[in-house]
């Protein structure tokens, strides 16, 4: 006789089921997915035809909606995701509401057009950390759902919870090693000497990528006292590019004080129409402001959470104690440097022309022994020496006056040209360089010293060394920005009682933005030419293209 094998049950092929639906849930930590998994899992064990999870914000509007049953075109003919309003908004957070026909609930509103008709209906909250997450919605089971059904949904929906976040704490450890490796790698662009500028440019697009924005913007302090420009965007938000911040409270708030904040809708403020959800974190070191970024996504999009701003806020900082970091040490190289010069130059002063002076005297003394007189010859011997000694002491005084300016000798025209030739490579194509003195040009490359020696003699060396720096990020800027492919820059020195240096960088690139822009490049050049008691201006030259970068100064 053969022993009977005993069939497992309905119910026992319920629960084994069930139980393997809960671990691909637990295994899986992408939201998105183990939410499918989820609507999947509740309409095939329940018999439900229509199945979806449902999660809204604050005003019940869906932010996310996951479904099964539904064909791609009554998808496309619905528009979009139910509110969680009617019927949909009676669903309670603990247990079930369990309907045998929906359209007979006292709020239900009706089904929008194209909509599947239904009737049997199921909904259970999915809470996390004690909210509701979301919302399940099951519908049309042959027979209607029962208590059964109840039992495997709110299973599930326990299941789904400890997936959920799971899923959440894991995609955060991931954002928070980005936004570290970010930090870091912000952090060494700073020790490594990179550009003020590029750094900042680096800070914005690891923003925008880590914190899943749309655009990044970096608010900075302007040449004006309390100016807030915004000077750093994202490709995304160049309309955004010199946008003045200094009356917005929020910005000014985080500016002055370090305190981030998120924004439920940033449309609020002119400046930021079209975005919706925003993020401010301060760049805040040493208890100073530095500036503020700003995360914006598009009006309508998932709004910054609490981890966001932690983060985004720990980023900000990192950042901020990074450029403090890298100003200190170079610094620090420039103090050694310059401490190693003092020190030459000392020594030189205090022992070479000394003892050369020392020299000379002696040999002095020997043209006028007392003992007798010395001949012709080593008399004029010993006069060749005397002036060699003198010509040896001038030489070293000129060269510690070389260590104490290292550019003070070097001709300033000389100094233009080097940093002209230099633009080359990131131009890629040689810029123009005239030089006028008084209305007379003078050739550059030809080396006129006679020229070019008139304008290191009205020039003074601070005023010379303003110029280089003028110069350097002019054709910087235009290398950056400009997108040209010809760069005129003209040196202007009229003396006389109204005596000043011009410096103009002109080019044929996309030019000047009907906005108002900034940028800290610039800024740095109106700071000169304040200190200078001169100007800085930006404007579009008389042939209409690119633009023309003017900075004058008085002579000393």
């Amino acid at each position: 006789m053969t022993e009977a094998v005993a069939r497992p049950t309905p119910q026992h092929d319920v629960a084994a089921a069930l139980l393997s639906a809960i671990l691909d849930m637990a295994g899986d930590l992408d939201t998105r997915s183990l939410l499918e998994r989820f609507v999947a899992a509740s309409t095939s064990l329940t018999g439900a035809r229509y199945g979806a999870i449902n999660i809204v914000d604050e005003d019940g509007a869906s932010v996310e909606f996951v479904q099964s049953g539904f064909t791609d075109s009554v998808v496309a003919a619905l528009g979009h995701p139910p509110h969680a309003w009617g019927v949909l908004g009676a669903i309670p957070d603990e247990g079930v509401l369990r309907l045998d026909d929906l359209t007979q609930h006292p709020d239900f509103r009706g089904l929008p057009a194209g909509h599947p008709p239904m009737g049997s209906f199921l909904g259970a909250a999915v809470r996390v950390r004690g909210e509701r997450f979301g919302t399940l919605y099951l519908s049309e089971k042959p027979g209607g759902f029962g208590p059964d059904d109840e039992a495997v949904v709110l299973s599930l929906a326990a299941a789904a919870a400890v997936a959920v976040l799971n899923s959440q704490s894991y995609a955060l450890e991931v954002r928070r090693q980005q936004w570290l490796t970010a930090g870091q790698d912000i952090a060494t662009m700073l020790l490594e000497g990179a550009d003020a500028e590029d750094v900042l440019e680096r800070v914005a697009a690891a923003a925008v990528q880590v914190g899943a924005a749309d655009v990044a913007a970096i608010v900075l302090p302007g040449a004006d006292e309390d100016e807030l420009l915004v000077e750093i965007v994202t490709p995304a938000g160049r309309s955004l590019l010199g946008a003045d911040m200094s009356t917005e409270e929020r910005v000014r708030a985080a500016f002055d004080d370090g305190t981030g904040c998120l924004v439920a809708d940033a449309g609020d403020s002119p400046a930021f129409v079209g975005y919706g959800p925003s993020l401010l974190a301060p760049l805040h070191a040493q208890g100073r402001g530095m500036g503020v970024l700003v995360l914006l996504r598009r009006t309508g999009a998932a709004p910054f959470t609490d981890e966001d701003l932690t983060l985004a806020q720990s980023f900000a900082r990192q950042a901020a104690l990074a450029f403090v970091l890298g100003e200190a040490q170079r610094l620090r190289g420039h103090a050694a440097v310059r401490d190693e010069r003092t020190r030459i130059a000392r020594d030189l002063h205090d022992l070479a022309i000394q003892q050369l002076f020392a020299a000379g005297m002696q040999v002095q003394a020997l043209r006028t022994d007392p003992t007798g007189p010395v001949s012709a010859e080593a008399s004029q011997v010993l006069e060749q020496v005397v002036g060699h000694v003198d010509a040896g002491i001038r030489q070293i005084r000129v060269i510690v006056r070389t260590l104490d300016d290292p550019g003070a000798t070097i001709p300033l025209v000389e100094r233009v040209v080097a940093e002209v030739e230099l633009a080359r490579s990131s131009l890629g194509f040689a810029p123009h360089l005239s030089v006028h003195v008084d209305g007379v040009a003078v050739d550059p490359l030809a080396g006129d010293r006679v020229l070019t020696g008139g304008i290191d003699e009205v020039v003074a060396p601070g005023r010379a060394n303003n110029v280089v720096a003028v110069v350097r990020e002019g054709l910087s800027n235009v290398a950056r920005h400009a997108r040209s492919h010809a760069v005129s820059v003209r040196l202007t020195v009229t003396t006389g009682d109204v005596g000043q240096v011009v410096v103009e960088v002109e080019d044929d690139g996309v030019g000047v933005p009907p906005a108002r822009t900034r940028s800290s490049g610039t800024r740095n050049l109106a700071q000169r030419a304040e200190e200078s008691g001169g100007s800085f201006a930006l404007l579009r030259p008389a042939s209409g293209r690119g633009a023309l970068l003017r900075w004058s100064a008085p002579l000393d």
